[in-house]
């Protein structure tokens, strides 16, 4: 059995963080991640102010993301639409090219990664890979985003009785997509559900849906789903019609929006979607991801494995504020007429979209 004072489990944005920082602290470690190739995830294409500022920190300039910069965010209903400038400018970036820079930036602070394992189970602060091996660490950092691990499951009852479903789209660069998009980040909402729409550095439309399971069964397929929620929203049905041919409708099912990590045990550090779930119309999942894996570093820097209860419940009261906002929000849009009455009140307050993008920050 191989051992490791830390294993770190994804190399997503959480995992890669905390990679970069243990390695720069000089604490041994072990990240394992189970795709050999960085994929490009389904979650996660805007980052946020907070977010870059972070990266910053870590020495990741935003432009070596995206060079264009997003400086306004617009609600969209069936009835009307509202604009508002973002407090500070955000990028929008595929979970490809962030995941790449930050697991190289990780490699290049000395951080030991290990590629094409996965966690099978974790048992007893003993992890078993899918190949039957198994390493034993006296931390455990849970970084393995919305995909959870047996023996350290988050309860199902998180999800509810009708649970989210997350759905993308790519949206092909050009002129089209430029202008009805342009330096935005979009918000449209619909009956159950919402579509979120930011350009990503290659100048293509990553469209993100979170949709409850009853409207998928209600139209029978995701295609026919799309379809229904073109005929609601005719501007969503404008940027749907600039899908890639032929590309996939990707999927997640069962996103447990609005749950947090209020405790945990010595040893076991839950991090990014692990530790809590912000409805995605926020855009602060990949900011909850890194500021929970700096969290932790510092945590057990100082108090080593046991830090680990502690942490747990200073970062679940941390994101108490943010996460309960945008789940208010989200209940809110999916009802067609509090959707129609917020963006009048957006029109009436042009103050209203920004205060709330600033409340829901981490």
């Amino acid at each position: 059995m191989r051992r490791t004072p830390a294993l770190i489990v994804g190399g997503g944005p959480a995992g890669a963080t905390l990679a970069i920082r243990l390695a720069r602290m000089g604490m041994p470690h072990l990240l394992i991640e189970r795709s050999r190739e960085t994929p490009d995830a389904l979650c996660g294409g805007f980052l946020s102010w907070h977010m870059l500022a972070m990266l910053e920190r870590l020495g990741i300039p935003g432009e070596t993301l995206n060079a264009a910069a997003v400086t306004r965010v617009r609600l969209v209903t069936r009835d009307g639409v509202a604009e508002a400038p973002l407090p500070s400018p955000a990028r929008g970036v595929s979970r490809r090219r962030l995941d790449t820079i930050l697991l190289a930036a990780a490699g290049n602070a000395g951080a030991v990664i290990e590629r094409g394992i996965g966690v099978r189970a974790v048992a007893n602060g003993v992890a078993r890979l899918d190949d039957g091996a198994c390493i034993a660490a006296e931390a455990l950092f849970l970084a393995s985003g919305k995909h959870d691990t047996r023996g350290l499951a988050r309860p199902t009852g998180a999800r509810g009785d009708d649970p989210t479903l997350g759905l993308r789209v790519r949206l092909a660069p050009g002129r089209v997509l430029d202008r009805l998009v342009g330096d935005a980040i979009e918000l449209h909402l619909t009956r159950a559900g919402y579509a979120g729409l930011v350009r990503q550095e290659d100048g293509s439309g990553n469209l993100c849906m979170a949709v409850r399971r009853s409207r998928l069964q209600e139209a029978g397929t995701p295609e026919r789903l799309l379809t229904a929620l073109a005929g609601e929203l005719p501007a969503l049905g404008d940027r749907l019609a600039l899908r890639v041919s032929g590309a996939p409708i990707d999927a997640v099912a069962n996103v447990p929006y609005g749950w947090r990590a209020m405790s945990s045990t010595a040893g076991v550090f839950r991090l990014g979607d692990q530790a809590g779930v912000i409805p995605s119309l926020a855009g602060e999942g990949m900011a909850i991801a890194v500021a929970s894996a700096l969290a932790a570093a510092d945590a057990y820097h100082v108090g080593g494995p046991q830090a680990a209860p502690s942490f747990q419940r200073q970062f679940a009261a941390r994101l108490q504020r943010p996460i309960g906002i945008a789940a208010a929000a989200w209940r809110a849009g999916e009802r067609p007429w509090l959707a129609a009455l917020a963006v009048r009140l957006a029109h009436l307050s042009p103050a209203l979209l920004p205060l709330l993008a600033r409340a829901t920050r981490v």
